[in-house]
């Protein structure tokens, strides 16, 4: 009687883990040894010295030349993520500007473009065919540095689920095909990089996994992320994991409803936080027509911008105090225009947190606030989570296989 194959599927799987696990744990010490990386996974060194082979010959780790050791016996060469290969292309869509960059297995920034322009003034087809002639241009520039896309992440406004936004009140989409549309553009302008895997999430949620990932939190995983931009952005992070809801859509709280007789918001409902918190709603109040104006407004002790930032504040505070109290996390981190208008904010917001977070927990001292890392943003993020699929599954983006490899003839 014939054996049956599965054990030798169970064996192949166990390399493909093991792959990634030694993968990973070069990738988060940066340099180490394969005595170390030993060490640290449990695996014989025989055994870590037959994976770092195959992910050497896979491009995906180098050795620096150099030596070094961390423990008794002799030193051992220093292994480190490569720099070329396989990259995460980011892509962020937002009101206001398209940013697209390319991140290589260091999680070093390699490729960054930014263009500005109101997208609302545009079709939805006609924003994502821009984003995709940025997408195609920096992956072009990544093709001179060695750096091939191993995938595309796409940072979307509003809800998003299925590659599809479902609603962007402040861009006036509903049921965009987004990652469809992005795609046939991308393709079009560039055939090679057709079957590119492709995913999509809401900006803020990949902010969030960019502060998560590349920030200065340490050992901080429970947080509430804000990005201020022409809306608010939220997301929510548990354990390391984003919560997203039962149907992708948590985080909202540009929508939640501080003052039920406030103005009217763009999603239909009235006094939405991004009403008084947005940069559009806090440049209109304080009179003024960019943020770097108001924080110089401010700065002098200008009436008007302050009176619009502790307004700010106050309706920030009412909004984060129930979120506080719903969901107990270690911190709240503010992304995107706020950390450059933190010191104007904070005080009205820091006494809403405190008089309204029934544990008692919130104080100015507790320093539970902080402004998010200037190297963190939504384009980051995506492309974050890319080479997080890269770390997970090695063997999935060798060399010479599936879109890399058609995209390493550009």
């Amino acid at each position: 009687m014939n054996q049956p194959t599965e054990p030798k599927a169970d064996k192949t799987g166990v390399r493909r883990h093991n792959l990634s696990l030694v993968l990973r744990t070069v990738h988060d010490a940066g340099e180490t040894t394969r005595a170390a990386v030993a060490a640290r996974v449990g695996l014989t060194r025989p055994a870590v010295s037959s994976l770092v082979e195959q992910l050497l010959d896979l491009g995906l780790l180098v050795e620096s030349g150099k030596t070094f050791s961390g423990q008794a016996g002799r030193p051992g060469t220093v292994l480190k993520p490569a720099d070329t290969g396989p990259a995460g292309l980011g892509v962020e869509i937002n009101v206001d500007y398209v940013t697209v960059c390319v991140v290589d297995l260091t999680g070093t920034d390699r490729v960054r473009r930014t263009e500005r322009l109101d997208n609302r003034a545009a079709d939805a087809s006609e924003v994502l065919a821009r984003a995709a002639r940025i997408a195609a241009e920096a992956v072009d520039t990544a093709a001179g540095r060695g750096l091939v896309p191993a995938g595309a992440g796409l940072a979307l406004p509003g809800l998003v689920s299925g590659g599809t936004v479902r609603e962007a009140p402040n861009l006036g989409w509903h049921e965009v095909a987004a990652e469809r549309l992005f795609a046939a553009a991308l393709t079009a302008l560039r055939p090679a990089t057709e079957g590119l895997p492709l995913t999509s999430d809401n900006e803020a949620n990949m902010a969030a996994l960019a502060e998560l990932w590349f920030g200065t939190l340490g050992d901080l995983r429970t947080f509430l992320h804000l990005t201020g931009e022409i809306g608010v952005g939220g997301a929510i992070v548990v354990h390391g994991e984003l919560l997203r809801g039962a149907h992708g859509f948590a985080g909202e709280i540009g929508h939640l409803v501080v003052d039920a007789e406030g103005p009217r918001c763009r999603c239909g409902s009235r006094g939405c936080l991004e009403q008084y918190a947005g940069q559009a709603a806090l440049l209109r109040a304080a009179g003024v027509t960019g943020v770097p104006v108001l924080a110089e407004r401010a700065e002098a002790g200008d009436p008007r911008a302050l009176a619009a930032l502790a307004e700010a504040g106050r309706m920030l505070g009412r909004a984060l105090s129930g979120a506080v109290n719903l969901l107990d996390p270690e911190a709240v981190v503010l992304g995107g225009i706020y950390p450059q208008l933190m010191p104007w904010l904070t005080p009205a917001l820091t006494e809403e947190l405190s008089a309204r977070v029934v544990s008692g927990l919130w104080t100015p001292a507790t320093d539970r606030l902080r402004p998010a890392s200037t190297a963190t943003d939504a384009s980051r993020g995506a492309a974050a989570l890319v080479l997080h699929d890269v770390l997970a599954d090695p063997l999935a983006y060798a060399k010479g296989t599936g879109a890399w490899r058609s995209l390493r003839t550009l």
